[in-house]
């Protein structure tokens, strides 16, 4: 049965106060987090990430979706634009697709050749093992949706003109690609899933129930992240408070810009 959202909501919210701490700690002690959202069209990425980041400060902690690579990117060392988006000291990263599109998307609808992707997966350990021996702290999903759960999603975001623009001429390819993308992962897990950057599959079929197995996985993995907040004083205002002037604005109206 899926899960509902008020006993989601009910089930988050410790989960969102132990992030909060999380990000405290990173703070505190300058530790970088980068974590991985992996998983075909509608897995749930999206969703995903926003109830990690949802009452984190955006200035520390940013979502990275980058576009198609331009045509200077395209003569770059694959990995070189992904570098420049790494955390410095108590930041946290969150990658919505990653370097890894070269081993997915881009060897499934043929934007990149046999060899380069055999390269691609020999250098990936090479990459991520100088990322976390030099202490970033690195955490690779991969959310998993089974193909009618794809199709009814596809199917609602052609239906909704709200989420129309999240279905693409690539989304519509990658439903007769549903072997290919399963063979691809296959091949891209046994390359990559290594002890210093293992990779944890989860079902999100439920995208709710999702969401808290991947949060609460997070949580686990890392040290212990309490940092007791710092004591702030807030003394009474010796003035009575004061009041900004404003205008009652109709919301149907239409106002000029200036």
């Amino acid at each position: 049965m899926a899960l509902k959202g008020k006993e989601f909501r009910k089930l988050l919210e410790p989960m969102t106060a132990e992030l909060v701490c999380m990000a405290r700690w990173a703070r505190t002690t300058g530790a970088r987090i980068v974590v991985l959202f992996e998983g075909r069209d509608t897995a749930g990425k999206g969703g995903a990430i926003s109830a990690v980041r949802d009452k984190l400060n955006p200035r520390q902690c940013r979502t990275v979706a980058l576009p198609k690579p331009n045509e200077d990117e395209q003569t770059q060392w694959y990995f070189q634009r992904y570098i420049s988006h790494l955390p410095k000291a108590g930041e946290i990263v969150l990658f919505d697709r990653s370097w890894y599109n070269r081993a997915g998307v881009e060897k499934v609808m043929g934007y990149a050749t046999e060899e380069q992707v055999d390269l691609h997966l020999q250098q990936v350990p090479v990459f991520e093992k100088l990322l976390t021996d030099d202490g970033i702290l690195l955490f690779k999903y991969w959310l998993t949706t089974d193909q009618e759960q794809q199709e009814e999603r596809l199917r609602e975001r052609l239906e909704d003109p709200l989420k129309r623009w999240k279905l693409s001429p690539v989304d519509l390819a990658a439903r007769e690609k549903y072997d290919a993308y399963t063979d691809a992962r296959a091949k891209m897990l046994k390359a990559t899933h290594y002890e210093h950057a293992p990779w944890t599959l989860v079902d999100f079929n439920d995208q709710k129930r999702g969401r808290l197995t991947l949060i609460r996985d997070l949580l686990d993995r890392l040290p212990d992240t309490y940092v007791k907040p710092a004591k702030i004083d807030f003394p009474k205002l010796d003035r009575k408070p004061a009041y900004e002037s404003y205008a009652v604005l109709d919301p149907i109206k239409n106002y000029p810009l200036d």
